[in-house]
């Protein structure tokens, strides 16, 4: 991103532009839930038809949603998902899981299919499952459920050739312009799965182009946290621009495959920013954190303080710029950046603005995920390795290792059950409903939406092997 660019989208000269005419408010996709729920009801899966599925929140009933019993998901995968406790009308997360076929591809045409098959000719294959959690109303989500798949095929086809070589080409035609050009691949460490990280990058990006565009011509505003899980070639990536989670249970090991991004996590990210771009605080916010919001009588006392460049701390002399409304506001999960979004990471957002100002948002959001690198093949897995993916709500009342309990004591007693995922998913979203005998003991309530996948590792491996 050049620096032209940058001020010529963030910090236009000449006074602010006027309110925009209001525009019809059509929503680029209808609300609904994920493909795979249609048919589905409440607890077991049975009861309720697509409709049920796709209807706003009732006040007086918050059911757990989960696939039908006849509808497979990829790997055997379980899902389930709560809508919030009357925060918003609709279920602002959405979820898409599916096969990726690599090569020439083309978005199943089928219009009841249960899942994304995204070409008719194999050439590489993969999985996918993502979830999106949506603020400022769900069309931020449904427009990345229905969009990053096919930006992630594209971008994927596009480097193929490079996937199935023995190491990646400098050149993907295969014409060798110097000799040395294997060396100097070698030397700087790329690897197969770098083509995939930079594949998963791109895709993020493009879907967040393709979603700023279709809500500003619809007229909507909105964004969304996006994670992703993909499995190609014998390694999982899993891609997290936000504030879900993703980790790997094992019968000794929990193992994180993401961290948060949030206000205070990347701190100094956009604190630095604020201090190459001082324009886009408007005057209005300092960029230094201190331990709490100053007052008149700290002028001209030493005080507590950080800077960009700092993770420690240091004292500095209070003066009347300090007392600005801080860049970062609160703490934990209470912090707000600008005093008005939790993440520092999503989709979207490119019309937010901080509240009666014209202070834009999006130039400190970052679309660009962070992706890790699960080798499966390397792990000697066992019947009850499972990946657990799920939005903040979940994370907000359990731990890693409060999960980690609940699916080493459900999965070992269920392995005749072909449901037992998405059993174990709904009784996750259970333990977030203030049961006092739930493991946190305390009878915490999660009143967000919340949506889960647990996905088997097992299986899919005994699977691989036997063909």
């Amino acid at each position: 991103m050049s620096t032209g660019w940058f001020r010529r989208r963030f910090l236009p000269g000449g006074p602010l532009p006027g309110p925009r005419p209001p525009r019809p408010r059509t929503s680029p996709l209808p609300y609904r839930r994920p493909r795979f729920l249609r048919g589905s009801g409440s607890g077991s899966g049975s009861g309720s038809g697509s409709s049920a599925a796709d209807a706003p929140r009732r006040p007086e009933a918050r059911p757990v949603r989960c696939p039908a019993r006849g509808r497979a998901l990829p790997w055997d995968a379980g899902y389930a998902e709560i809508i919030n406790a009357e925060k918003s009308e609709f279920n602002e997360d959405q979820a898409a899981c599916g096969k990726l076929c690599i090569r020439r591809c083309e978005f199943g045409v089928e219009e009841d299919q249960e899942w994304l098959n995204l070409c008719p000719e194999e050439f590489l294959t993969g999985y996918y499952w993502a979830l999106f959690d949506g603020h400022g109303g769900p069309a931020a989500a449904i427009l990345a459920a229905n969009t990053l798949h096919s930006c992630l095929r594209q971008q994927l086809e596009a480097i193929v050739e490079g996937m199935v070589a023995t190491e990646p080409p400098m050149h993907l035609s295969g014409r060798c312009v110097c000799p040395c050009d294997p060396q100097f691949v070698e030397e700087k460490g790329i690897r197969t799965e770098d083509l995939v990280i930079g594949a998963l990058e791109s895709a993020f990006q493009e879907c967040d182009e393709v979603i700023g565009r279709e809500l500003e011509a619809s007229g909507q505003v909105g964004g969304c946290t996006a994670l992703v899980a993909v499995s190609l070639q014998g390694k999982l990536y899993v891609a997290n621009a936000g504030d879900s989670r993703a980790i790997l249970v094992r019968r000794d090991e929990v193992r994180p495959l993401s961290s948060e991004f949030t206000p205070e996590t990347e701190r100094q990210r956009i604190q630095q920013l604020a201090f190459v771009y001082p324009e886009l605080l408007a005057g209005e916010f300092t960029r230094l954190e201190f331990p709490r919001r100053l007052k008149g009588d700290d002028l001209g006392q030493k005080v507590l303080f950080r800077d960009h460049h700092m993770s420690g701390w240091s004292y500095k002399c209070v003066e009347k710029s300090d007392l600005k409304y801080p860049l970062i506001q609160g703490q934990g999960r209470q912090a707000r950046l600008l005093g008005t979004l939790a993440v520092s990471r999503a989709l979207g957002d490119h019309q937010l603005r901080v509240l009666d100002t014209n202070i834009q948002l999006k130039p400190f959001l970052l679309s660009v995920p962070q992706v890790t690198v699960l080798d499966v093949d390397q792990l000697e897995l066992q019947e009850d390795d499972v990946i657990v993916m799920a939005t903040d709500g979940l994370w907000d009342v359990l731990s890693n290792e409060q999960v980690a309990h609940l699916v080493r004591s459900f999965l070992p007693g269920n392995r005749e059950d072909p449901h037992r995922f998405s059993e174990l998913a709904q009784m996750l979203i259970h333990s977030t409903q203030g049961k006092d005998d739930g493991p946190t003991g305390e009878g915490q309530v999660s009143y967000d939406d919340i949506s889960v996948f647990v996905i088997p590792l097992y299986s899919q491996r005994q699977r691989s092997s036997s063909h």
